[in-house]
């Protein structure tokens, strides 16, 4: 017999998608619930919200998902930054407003995202971090349905969603944008689910491309690039679209508007990183965000996994590019480095130089011979708005990034509401402008003009020419509660445990691997690198009081009863803060899949 535990009050600053009504446990008696504890910049969060979306239109009258929103950056702080995110990826539940982090803490999250499941009598019966589970979520959900139905306390109806009104105008969170040969703008539409030309001015519809509704072709696409003309007579398309929650590439054909799919199988990567060539129409793609022509090849920034991936339109194949889905900041020869959510690339004028805005690292960074390096930018935990030289200069999540012809490039520094510039020749970092509604994209055409996609106003706008302000803002860190550990030896242990109906599958070998590592890497004395057990023993330095343990947990398995059952792979990233504590605690221990209590 296990104990029982009831699931904490849901007390926060605020509520959204209840037509202003501030929810209770006892309000929700007789459902089964979902929490889901994420941030609007994670996008493991964004995974895990389109996983939920087949679950609560299959359980619709039994189960209630209310988002818990526990924000890292300073901006996803803001009441009307979360009110927009709500609406920019179409979240059809409600949602409550974590802000100070209490239910983060209540809850005993250490990971965006994470999921608890409370029963309809208001136990806590499972708790998992991370994406992918989906499938054990619906059997555990049919679980709690057929014994609660039984006793009798399971009560069926509406929930207490309340939608939003429709919203109006042209663009709808626009994410990225180009300039087209004719002149006019290629935008991509991202909350409306299509591709829109645009005139020059930026206001004038053109056409559009794509249903408008999600997922019909397009779902919530991002970046786009413009194909040399000499690859498009091959290919049979001129733009190369990023349909990022599709997990695919489009081609968009502009002559005949014709849009078709050249990459991605639909699902999302959960797999091994190699070194190989794959076909581009099999390969699972995670969240390509954006896309850019670079060393002959469409380089993608797949910012699921914290990778680049190329894509070779002509022999229509994929593989890795750069990065090794560690989420953290590592420069070096690639593809051995480090990055964070990858969401903006552009190429210097002279091809040598590809730009990226890596956005959870909150840095500028660029690939050059081969070699990948950080212009400016500190780490996962370290943001803010602060000019000046590199070394020190801050942005917060940056999500776009334009080379310029004389060698700087602007970036679009998109929870700080501002156009940076990054000057390569004095090393320095100044502000554009600011005051703008998250700015995913820059661009500059070929009159000079610089537009802004404004993604949170929904427009395209128009910067005046000459204007550099310089700001010495705050600097900030996450504050996320950081794990309190002792100086010296120390258990990490990873806990796993198989989502009803499946087993850990042994047959290629070792179905765990954990790789640990450190920021700074004088943290860790011992226990860094690869093993295949989820229990190991580090030993931390006691002369660094704090840094980030960087885990990354996987196992394999597959479902017990199906003769040919399917198999499966659950991983989970984890930043972790440490700080050393001579009373801290000799154990860390994280949830890679949670216990089913249900039958305790």
């Amino acid at each position: 017999m296990t104990s029982r535990v009831r699931a904490p009050e849901l007390k926060g600053r605020g509520w959204l998608n209840t037509g202003g009504k501030a929810l209770t446990l006892a309000d929700l008696r007789g459902k089964i619930l979902v929490l889901d504890f994420w941030t609007f910049c994670c996008i493991n969060c964004l995974h895990v919200l389109d996983e939920l979306r087949p679950l609560e239109e299959k359980y619709g009258d039994a189960l209630v998902v209310i988002g818990v929103h526990s924000p890292k950056f300073e901006h996803e702080r803001d009441p009307k930054a979360l009110a927009a995110a709500v609406e920019r990826y179409g979240v059809h539940h409600p949602v409550i407003d974590d802000g100070d982090m209490h239910l983060w803490q209540q809850y005993a999250a250490k990971a965006w995202p994470t999921l608890a499941v409370v029963d309809p009598t208001g136990y806590l019966v499972a708790s998992m971090a991370g994406e992918g589970h989906a499938e054990g979520l619906s059997r555990l959900i049919d679980e709690l349905v057929a014994k609660h139905e039984a006793d009798g306390t399971l009560h069926r109806g509406d929930g207490p969603y309340v939608p939003p009104p429709a919203p109006e105008g042209l663009l709808h969170f626009p994410g990225k944008a180009i300039e087209l040969p004719s002149g006019n703008l290629l935008v991509s539409d991202s909350a409306r689910h299509s591709v829109v030309e645009l005139a020059p001015d930026g206001e004038t519809l053109v056409r559009r491309f794509g249903s408008e509704t999600r997922g019909e072709p397009f779902s919530e696409p991002q970046g786009l690039v413009l194909l040399p003309p000499r690859v498009s007579e091959l290919t049979g398309y001129d733009v190369v679209v990023a349909d990022t929650v599709n997990h695919q590439l489009r081609g968009l054909n502009l002559t005949s508007g014709e849009i078709s799919h050249i990459a991605g199988s639909g699902r999302p990567w959960r797999s091994a990183v190699d070194d190989h060539a794959h076909d581009a129409l099999a390969a699972d793609l995670s969240s390509p965000w954006d896309v850019a022509w670079f060393d002959e090849k469409v380089i993608i920034a797949m910012a699921g996994i914290h990778q680049l991936w190329w894509f070779d339109p002509i022999k229509r194949t994929v593989g890795v590019y750069a990065g090794t889905t560690v989420e953290a900041l590592r420069d070096g020869p690639l593809p051995d480095v480090w990055m964070a959510q990858p969401s903006g690339l552009s190429v210097s004028a002279d091809g040598k130089r590809l730009w990226i805005a890596d956005s959870e690292t909150s840095a500028l960074r660029y690939v050059e011979d081969g070699v990948l390096h950080t212009a400016a930018g500190q780490g996962l935990f370290d943001f803010g708005h602060v000019d000046g030289p590199a070394d020190t200069a801050l942005f917060q999540h940056p999500l776009g990034v334009t080379a310029l012809g004389d060698g700087s490039v602007l970036v679009a520094d998109t929870y700080n509401g501002a156009v940076r510039r990054f000057d390569p020749a004095a090393n320095t970092v100044s502000t554009v402008d600011s005051g703008l509604a998250e700015p995913s994209d820059v661009l500059v055409t070929s009159s000079g003009d610089v537009l802004v996609v404004e993604s949170a106003a929904h427009r395209l706008t128009r910067l005046a020419p000459g204007v550099v302000k310089t700001v010495d803002g705050e600097r900030h860190k996450t504050e996320r509660p950081p794990s309190h550990l002792a100086p010296g030896e120390v258990t990490l242990d990873v806990i796993f445990t198989p989502a009803p109906g499946q087993k850990l599958d042994n047959q290629f070998g070792s179905p765990v691997r954990l790789t640990v590592s450190a920021s700074p890497a004088e943290l860790l004395l011992d226990g860094e690198g690869v093993t295949t057990e989820l229990s190991r023993k580090l030993v931390l330095n006691p002369d660094v009081p704090k840094g980030v343990l960087q885990v990354v947990a996987q196992a394999a398995t597959c479902d017990v009863d199906a003769e040919f059952g399917a198999c499966h792979l659950t991983r989970q990233d984890w930043g972790v803060p440490i700080v050393i504590d001579s009373d801290g605690p000799s154990r860390l221990p994280l949830i890679l899949r949670g216990l089913d209590e249900t039958t305790s």
